[in-house]
């Protein structure tokens, strides 16, 4: 699991993270969570990059409890048992991309 942490004082734009996906050559999709929502454990054949666009989102990575705010990025390992809360009182929106191993 690689963790980024956004350290400018402005956040970035949807576009501008949408962007950066692109120039990874990866194919981003949009998910919400709305406060209150719970994704259980699961895993992906697959590595998953995430960047929230807004709000926070609280993650549990293989026993690691981790919040996620707007501008942070992780890349979570294929077959890394995941889940995600949205914990907090305002919709969170993510991009988010898959890349084969």
């Amino acid at each position: 699991m690689l963790i980024s942490r956004w350290q400018a004082k402005v956040l970035p734009s949807y576009e501008q993270i949408r962007t950066i996906f692109l120039a990874e050559e990866l194919r981003p999709f949009e998910e919400e969570y709305e406060p209150g929502d719970i994704v259980e454990d699961h895993r992906h054949p697959f590595d998953e990059i995430r960047m929230i666009v807004s709000g926070e989102l609280k993650m549990n990575i293989a026993g690691n409890n981790l919040l996620l705010r707007a501008g942070d990025r992780i890349i979570i390992p294929s077959n890394t048992k995941h889940s995600m809360e949205n914990d907090g009182n305002e919709l969170c929106v993510c991009l988010v991309a898959n890349r084969p191993f």
